[in-house]
C-alpha cells in the first residue's frame, strides 16, 4: 500500500523531472540563467564562508555547479534529488555531498542548514508537507529561497490554452503569490517576501541575451508589467533572526592588512552607522587602517553615535562638518583626510552588502586600480528599486557611453575601492550626489584600470530610515559632470582641465590633491 508520504514525495519527484526536461529541451540559455540565479542567491542571502547550503531537487546538478562557482567552494553544499537510485552527476565538485532518496528528511534527519534553495518544487498537492520538512532542516534564523514559475506569465497562459485545445494540460498545480505568502506564514516562517523575477524566458534568441537581461531589470521593477515575469522569487526565514558568526574572516590577501581607509558620509543615519561599523570590523578587521565617519550636519543623534564609536576604537575617526551640507562635500572631506594605502567609500545603509565588498578587494588584488559595485551587471540583484531611478540611471549611462565613447555599465554608485594614488588625482567639483559620477568616470577616462563587480540592491526597509537622494534634484549635477568630462576628454579644457592621464600622474605623498568648489 502506498503511503501518503510516498505520494507527496512522488509529486516532488515529478516536479523535479518536469523541470529538468524543460531546462534541457526548451531553455537555450539555461547555463546563463542558473548563473544569474546563483549570483542572486549569494547576493540576496549575503552568504559567508562555512555557512551550509542545502539544494532540494538538484536533478543533474546544473544549478549545483553554478552555486559552487559563486560561493568559491567555501560553503558546505549538500544536494538532494527525489529521483530514487539516481547516480551522482559527473560534473559536480567532489566536495559536494550528493544524496538520492525518495523523501525528506530521510538521511538528513537531525541535520540543520543555514540556507535552503529549490527550483519549481512547490506544488499545491505537497507544498505544505515540503515546507514543514524544510523549516525543520533550517538552523534557527536560517533562510530559504525558492524560484517558482509565475502562474500569471502571459506566455505560460498561452501555452496552457493551446494544451487544452489539444486535450493536454500542465501537470503542475502552481501557487499564486498571495497563496505562497499565506502558506509560508501558516508553516511558521517570518520575513516573507515574493517578487516577480526574470523576463528572459523562451521563446528567445540566445544572441539577444544581453539586451533582454538589461530589459528584464527594468521590467522586474515596473509596477503592473512585472506581474508578467517568468518566475516568482520567494524568500522566507525561520525565526529567530540570523546572527553573524563571530569567527568569520573575509581576509583574502595580506596586501590589504591595515591598509584600508573607509569613508562613510553620514546624514541622519543614527540607526545605520553603528551596525555598519560593527559588521565592517567583524568581517574585515585586519584590513582596516581607519574608518572615517563624517557627520554631515545631521538633525538626529548621528553625531553622538559616531563620537561613541570613536571612543570605542582608536581607528574610528569622527568628523563633524560645518554647513553647507552635501554628500559631495562630505566625501571630498573624507578623501582629504584619508591616509590608508587604499580608500573604500560606501554609504551608511550598505551594512547588508559588506560580504560582497570582498569582490572589490579581489579586483584590486588582480591588478585593477579601481573597483566599483555595479547595480546593473547581468549578475546584480535589484529588489524594490524605484523605477524612476532605474530609468534615470540607464539613460545617463547610455548617453555617457555615447558622448565619452567609452564602455561601462554603472559607475555612479558610492561603493568604490581605489588605490590612494587614484584618489589623490581626482578633481571633485560637485557638492551633491553627482560626485559619484566624478569618482567613477574620472578614473576611467584618466586611464586607470577599473573593474565593475555585481552587487545586490534592496530598497530601504522602514527600520533603515529614508534615503535623501532625489532623482530630479540631483540630475542636473550628473549632466554637468558629463559636459565637463566631454570638454576635458576631447578639448582638454573646462572645469576638469587640470586632470592628467595616468601615464603623467605623479602621486603626491603629502596629501590628497583634490580641488573642490564649495
Amino acid at each position: 500500500m502506498i503511503s501518503s508520504v510516498d505520494l507527496l514525495s512522488d509529486t516532488a519527484a515529478l516536479r523535479e523531472r518536469l523541470r529538468e526536461i524543460y531546462w534541457k529541451r526548451r531553455d537555450p540559455i539555461i547555463e546563463d540563467r542558473l548563473l544569474w540565479r546563483a549570483q542572486t542567491f549569494r547576493h540576496l542571502m549575503h552568504v559567508l564562508p562555512r555557512q551550509s547550503i542545502l539544494e532540494i531537487g538538484c536533478g543533474d546538478g546544473a544549478f549545483t555547479r553554478q552555486l559552487t562557482r559563486v560561493t568559491r567552494g567555501e560553503c558546505p553544499l549538500t544536494t538532494v534529488t527525489f529521483q530514487v537510485d539516481s547516480e551522482r552527476p559527473s560534473r559536480i565538485s567532489p566536495y559536494v555531498e550528493f544524496l538520492s532518496g525518495p523523501s525528506l528528511p530521510g538521511v538528513l534527519e537531525g541535520r540543520y542548514f543555514d540556507f535552503i534553495i529549490a527550483h519549481d518544487m512547490l506544488d499545491k498537492r505537497n507544498a505544505a508537507w515540503l515546507l514543514q520538512q524544510i523549516v525543520a532542516l533550517l538552523s534557527p534564523g536560517g533562510r530559504v529561497l525558492f524560484y517558482e514559475s509565475n502562474p500569471w506569465n502571459i506566455v505560460r497562459r498561452l501555452r496552457q490554452s493551446l494544451r487544452h485545445l489539444v486535450g493536454s494540460r500542465d501537470p503542475r498545480l502552481l501557487f499564486s503569490r498571495p497563496e505562497l505568502y499565506e502558506l509560508l506564514s501558516e508553516v511558521g516562517f517570518i520575513r516573507i517576501f515574493a517578487v516577480f523575477n526574470d523576463f528572459v524566458y523562451p521563446p528567445l534568441a540566445p544572441k539577444g541575451i544581453w539586451f533582454l537581461r538589461n530589459l528584464s531589470i527594468v521590467l522586474e521593477n515596473t509596477p503592473g508589467l512585472r506581474t508578467f515575469a517568468g518566475s516568482i522569487l520567494l524568500h522566507a526565514q525561520r525565526p529567530p533572526p540570523t546572527t553573524i558568526p563571530s569567527n568569520v574572516n573575509l581576509m583574502i590577501d595580506d596586501t590589504f592588512r591595515g591598509a584600508v581607509s573607509v569613508i562613510v558620509p553620514c546624514h541622519n543615519e543614527e540607526m545605520n552607522v553603528g551596525p555598519l561599523v560593527y559588521r565592517l570590523i567583524g568581517l574585515f578587521d585586519r584590513y582596516i587602517h581607519e574608518i572615517i565617519l563624517l557627520n554631515d550636519n545631521s538633525e538626529d543623534k548621528t553625531g553622538d553615535v559616531i563620537d561613541e564609536l570613536a571612543r570605542q576604537d582608536p581607528r574610528i575617526k569622527s568628523v563633524h562638518r560645518a554647513p553647507p551640507n552635501g554628500v559631495g562635500r562630505t566625501i571630498t572631506d573624507g578623501l582629504r583626510v584619508a591616509t590608508g594605502k587604499y580608500v573604500l567609500s560606501l554609504d551608511c545603509d550598505f551594512q547588508h552588502l559588506l560580504p560582497e565588498i570582498r569582490d572589490l578587494f579581489d579586483g584590486i588584488a588582480e591588478g585593477y586600480d579601481v573597483t566599483v559595485g555595479s547595480r546593473f551587471s547581468r549578475h546584480s540583484v535589484l529588489l524594490n528599486y524605484p523605477l524612476v531611478k532605474i530609468v534615470a540611471n540607464r539613460a545617463f549611462h547610455l548617453i555617457a557611453r555615447i558622448v565619452l565613447i567609452a564602455g561601462f555599465r554603472d559607475l555612479t554608485n558610492n561603493l568604490k575601492l581605489m588605490r590612494r594614488e587614484v584618489a589623490q588625482n581626482l578633481l571633485l567639483r560637485e557638492p551633491g550626489f553627482a560626485i559619484n559620477a566624478e569618482t567613477g568616470l574620472q578614473p576611467l577616462l584618466m586611464g586607470y584600470r577599473l573593474k565593475e563587480v555585481p552587487i545586490s540592491w534592496i530598497g530601504r526597509s522602514v527600520d533603515m530610515g529614508a534615503s535623501s537622494f532625489r532623482v530630479f534634484k540631483a540630475g542636473g549635477g550628473y549632466w554637468r559632470v558629463l559636459y565637463r568630462l566631454w570638454l576635458w576628454r576631447f578639448l582638454r579644457t573646462g572645469a576638469y582641465g587640470a586632470l592628467r592621464r595616468r601615464s603623467s600622474v605623479a602621486p603626491d605623498e603629502q596629501g590628497i590633491g583634490v580641488t573642490t568648489t564649495r
